[in-house]
């Protein structure tokens, strides 16, 4: 490709993938873009085809690998967290009985009110303690705290023990005296 065939050649490659960029959004045509224009550039100083192909690569792979995280990160909006985040994982106290069909329920958390749903769609009733998953939106997304079983009480045998019974005084008179 060279001449003016070649340029007006790269030169149509670089717009065709900066219309493609634009219907796809993710950085990555773009960057090719750039490299067809330096491949135009050294198809007008005259540079042979191979070497014009080789800009456009190399051109291409740098600048995608230094520019798109750069851009990556001046994109990506920074996400600045509140202080209803602080909720997130707090215990909470249900006012009004969680059903999610028919979208009720208040809970208490962090001394403030809001609406809840349930995290698993089971109904929740008024006075239960839940822990608070996530918020979406303005709504906290809940799960029920399960008591906790306590625990068994070891059964009592009121069975002498072995020591007791081989154990008894030689004299029984003064064994049995003190009964």
């Amino acid at each position: 490709m060279s001449g003016g065939w070649g340029l007006v050649t790269w030169v149509t490659i670089a717009a065709a993938l900066v219309l493609l960029e634009m219907f796809t959004v993710q950085l990555i045509c773009i960057w090719f873009s750039v490299g067809a224009v330096f491949a135009a550039a050294a198809c007008f100083l005259d540079a042979p085809p191979w070497l014009q192909l080789l800009v456009f690569l190399a051109t291409s792979v740098a600048v995608l690998i230094v520019g798109r995280p750069l851009f990556i990160e001046r994109l990506t909006p920074r996400r600045q967290p509140t202080n209803a985040d602080r909720v997130i994982g707090q215990l909470g106290l249900v006012k009004e009985d969680i059903n999610n069909l028919s979208q009720t329920g208040r809970v208490n958390a962090n001394g403030l009110d809001w609406t809840a749903r349930s995290a698993y769609g089971e109904v929740i009733l008024a006075g239960a303690t839940v822990l608070v998953l996530q918020i979406d939106g303005v709504k906290l997304i809940v799960q029920p705290m399960r008591p906790e079983p306590e625990p068994a009480e070891p059964e009592l045998d009121n069975a002498p023990l072995e020591s007791e019974s081989e154990s008894e005084p030689e004299d029984k008179d003064l064994y049995n005296a003190g009964r």
